[in-house]
């Protein structure tokens, strides 16, 4: 019931028409066939700093890079994923790509096969470890070490030139099936002592993986940059490119892309449930009676909203991320033009869009989850989407839990992150881990909430948050947006 069909023969049948349709137009400028057919093919990873699907749809740096792109083209974008970089090379080799956006650092070995367009961010290479252990703080320490680094990244060329110069007992193991993440997961569970990974993607993925450390910088910064097939054919396609890439660092738009994907890594603040207490009693009191009129409206229970609320805003009406949702609901503009709020800033319509929203993900959801589970289930896919939420379930299926229970769903959420799961499912990558943490952000504001109602509130025993809570939660502070 939970399963998804299999997608191979479809995806090879797109594969394949896609590669007929890169090469049919008979003009030899590559530019001038994208036009002509009306779409621009970018292959990328699917990973959390370049290109997955999230609630409202595709996203991701290198997603948004491209679909402005190809806005400015006026083609249609269509984003290929590739899950290996021999993968993402091979098919940019092939022409089955018109470029490859995927965090990519520029390297000699990369400039003999393919065009580079100028750079558009650098990144700096770093030699990551497991807190506890002894810490490596230059290339001699690695020497006798086991050491992780991606098959056919730049790293790999950097190991094998220090290796041929200054120092010749370094060895690394090199992983095909991977990417950063796998790096970080095997370094975190002592399979390998240290990995040589991105600075971008460690900075992205490092909450999942709060004991893996950096332990020192490996060179320089590096450029990074999309690449195109080669021949005199790309060559227009490059210069359009590089005019695009200046056109966004020129105006500014590029640097606050970075921003809004890279600013915010840490996505969750570190504060307490005295600092909600405080707000409770100083600004809750102003919007009581308003939240307590939206929630009857939609028949929820008043302090579930207001917990939605605060999870969301610290209940400021007036609140923008640099993300771009607002209000006190946060709701994106897509959201709420969908639930007909005109104005995002009003906490009324706020209140009554994302009030809105979430009762509509109950009703869609399967008539078999039942209470309370149901509403945890509808705050995880809220946050991060329906789809996603069914991928947890049938991820939860198939490790034998039951994809009923928000408990069991809860513990599988994080593996989205972890692209030995993610490759499997549907949907592919999405922030589990902030997922997870979100609703149980909610359901301790909900419980405070309940304890400090009124008597007249206090119809039932308040929800106790510990009973839907995996062992090894139950005795960690859940922390607050």
């Amino acid at each position: 019931m939970y399963r998804h069909p299999a997608k191979t023969f479809i995806s090879l049948l797109l594969a394949l028409s896609l590669s007929i349709l890169l090469v049919a137009c008979s003009n030899d400028d590559r530019l001038a066939n994208i036009k002509e057919r009306g779409t621009l093919v970018v292959v990328s990873r699917n990973s959390p700093t370049t290109y997955y699907l999230d609630k409202n749809g595709a996203a991701g740096f290198e997603y948004d890079l491209a679909q402005l792109f190809a806005e400015e083209l006026g083609v249609e974008l269509i984003m290929q994923p590739a899950f290996t970089l021999d993968a993402l090379f091979t098919r940019l080799r092939r022409g089955e790509a018109d470029i490859a956006a995927a965090g990519l650092s520029r390297s000699a070995h990369r400039d003999a096969q393919f065009l580079a367009s100028v750079p558009y961010a650098t990144l700096t290479p770093i030699i990551i470890y497991k807190t506890g252990h002894k810490r490596p703080r230059k290339l001699s320490d690695i020497e006798g070490r086991t050491l992780l680094v991606l098959r056919d990244s730049s790293h790999a060329e950097t190991l094998r030139e220090l290796q041929a110069s200054d120092f010749p007992d370094i060895e690394w193991q090199e992983l095909e099936e991977a990417d950063s993440m796998e790096l970080l997961e095997r370094v975190a569970s002592q399979e390998s002592e240290l990995a040589l990974i991105d600075s971008s993607e460690f900075s992205v993925q490092q909450s999942l993986y709060p004991r893996v450390a950096k332990a020192f910088d490996l060179g320089a910064e590096e450029d990074m940059v999309w690449y195109m097939p080669a021949g005199d054919d790309s060559q227009s396609l490059q210069l359009a490119v590089n005019e695009f890439i200046n056109k966004l660092r020129g105006d500014g738009r590029l640097e606050r892309m970075r921003e809004q994907h890279f600013g915010h890594a840490s996505v969750l603040s570190r504060i307490g449930s005295h600092t909600f207490s405080r707000n409770m009693n100083s600004t809750l009191p102003r919007y009581e009676a308003l939240i307590r009129a939206v929630a009857d409206e939609y028949q929820l229970d008043w302090h579930l909203l207001a917990a939605v609320a605060y999870q969301e805003s610290h209940w400021d009406p007036k609140a923008t991320s640099p993300t771009g949702v607002r209000g006190m609901m946060m709701l994106t503009y897509p959201t709420a033009r969908e639930m007909g709020v005109k104005d995002r800033l009003d906490a009324r319509q706020s209140l009554r869009g994302g009030a809105r929203y979430l009762k509509n993900i109950q009703r869609r959801l399967p008539s078999d989850i039942e209470e309370p589970d149901r509403t945890w289930m509808a705050l995880a896919a809220y946050n991060i989407g329906l789809a996603h939420l069914e991928d947890a379930r049938v991820l939860t299926e198939r490790q034998g839990g039951d994809p009923h229970l928000w408990s069991e769903v809860m513990e599988r959420l994080p593996l989205l992150q972890k692209r030995e799961f993610y490759r499997t499912l549907r949907y592919g990558y999405a922030r589990g881990q902030e997922a997870a943490t979100y609703v149980q952000n909610i359901r301790h504001y909900y419980s405070i909430l309940q304890w400090q109602a009124s008597p007249v509130d206090q119809l039932t025993p308040p929800q106790n948050t510990d009973q839907h809570l995996p062992q090894a939660l139950r005795h960690i502070q859940l922390k607050a947006l």
